[in-house]
């Protein structure tokens, strides 16, 4: 289909059809026809090794750029000036929000924020796709965190449809994906090892059933070459089936392990992630509260001296006690979870730059001060 036909198809689909596509045939709708670019970001899968190679080439321009701290500084808060974005978050969030925000104030984009559902008409009944069409009248992006794992689809169907289609991009649906985490998590691979991604070990270990954050990574390494993965959780808390059928399709060798100890020594990256207990159903308030990790699933300090000398720790926080607080305090170089959270500045930057097509004047800034290589 060309863009023409793409854009007729997507205004007349309905919900229902829509939302019962297999993820690869709904990326039509959600890419850029003339770049295959992301436009709306939904899930990992629409990511491919070039655009990965792109978003990580962006925001390594981008630092150098920013290191630039007069005209550089002016110049990448020139690129979107006066475009407005809402960051609409339904969930709590630190990290992915100041994230964003500083992305897009690292842009020059004006700041929208709503926080607290209370505040918006949906306690006047409003529905969900009434409010993204709402916005859409006010914005040029919305960022959205949402507990139903279909809100962000909803919300990109309904732009599609409307007649002022802007970008929308999911921080969070539910249990089942947090692409810009993973996107994160890719740059941080990414200059960890140089560039060179193929050919890595990476453990996952914590709550793997309901972590978005490992489910989208897991998504990502179809785009690379002999890549394994070793699943470390509580058996009720496993990889969920739906990955491992992913993973198997794409010959993407897999194992699950029950103790993180012995998988230490193997890893070029070890990825914990906390319990998500705040999905645990009921009304027992026993069920949240914190308790302690198994002693099986946890990064002790001493597992430092397991660990190759050029491998990397990594959590896409925030983090409990699923690893020893004397670690993060380490100044242990392979402790890389601190740097994660500012790479993801960085990658939000990049992405932000490539739904609005300015990929091209990253490249061709050319002011550099002599000493533009110290900050940033």
């Amino acid at each position: 289909m060309n863009s023409q036909e793409i854009r007729k198809k997507a205004e007349h689909i309905n919900w229902q059809d829509f939302s019962k596509m297999e993820e690869k045939d709904k990326i039509v709708f959600l890419n850029n026809s003339h770049t295959n670019n992301p436009f709306h970001v939904l899930f990992a899968q629409q990511f491919n090794r070039t655009s990965l190679n792109l978003l990580c080439q962006i925001a390594e321009r981008a630092r150098d750029i920013n290191k630039n701290k007069k005209e550089g500084v002016d110049f990448l808060k020139s690129l979107l000036h006066g475009a407005k974005a809402l960051n609409f978050f339904y969930q709590p969030s630190s990290r992915t929000f100041l994230s964003f925000s500083a992305a897009q104030g690292t842009l020059g984009m004006d700041i929208q924020n709503i926080r607290d559902p209370s505040t918006s008409s949906k306690t006047k009944g409003e529905t969900l796709e009434d409010s993204v069409r709402t916005f859409s009248s006010y914005e040029d992006l919305i960022i959205m965190r949402h507990p139903d794992e279909r809100a962000v689809e909803k919300g990109a169907w309904v732009l599609n449809k409307s007649d002022r289609r802007i970008p929308i991009i999911n921080a969070g649906s539910g249990k089942d994906q947090h692409p810009t985490q993973a996107l994160t998590d890719i740059y941080t691979l990414y200059k960890s090892f140089d560039g060179k991604i193929d050919n890595r070990t990476i453990v996952m270990c914590g709550d793997l059933k309901r972590g978005r954050t490992v489910r989208s990574l897991s998504y990502l390494m179809k785009n690379y070459h002999d890549m394994k993965l070793i699943f470390v959780s509580p058996p009720h808390l496993r990889m969920g089936e739906d990955i491992k059928y992913f993973l198997q399709g794409h010959s993407i060798p897999y194992w699950e392990a029950n103790n993180l100890k012995e998988t230490v020594p193997s890893a070029d990256a070890i990825y914990m992630t906390r319990i998500q207990d705040e999905w645990d159903e009921g009304d027992n308030q026993d069920k949240k509260i914190p308790r302690p990790v198994d002693p099986k699933y946890k990064f002790k300090k001493e597992y430092l001296k397991l660990m190759q000398k050029d491998a990397v720790l990594m959590h896409p926080l925030p983090k409990r006690d699923e690893i020893d607080e004397e670690v993060g305090y380490s100044k242990d170089k392979r402790v890389v979870f601190w740097r994660q959270e500012r790479n993801g500045m960085w990658i939000r930057v990049a992405l932000i730059a490539v739904i609005f097509q300015i990929v091209e004047v990253f490249f061709k800034y050319t002011t550099w001060p002599e000493n533009w290589r110290k900050g940033g």
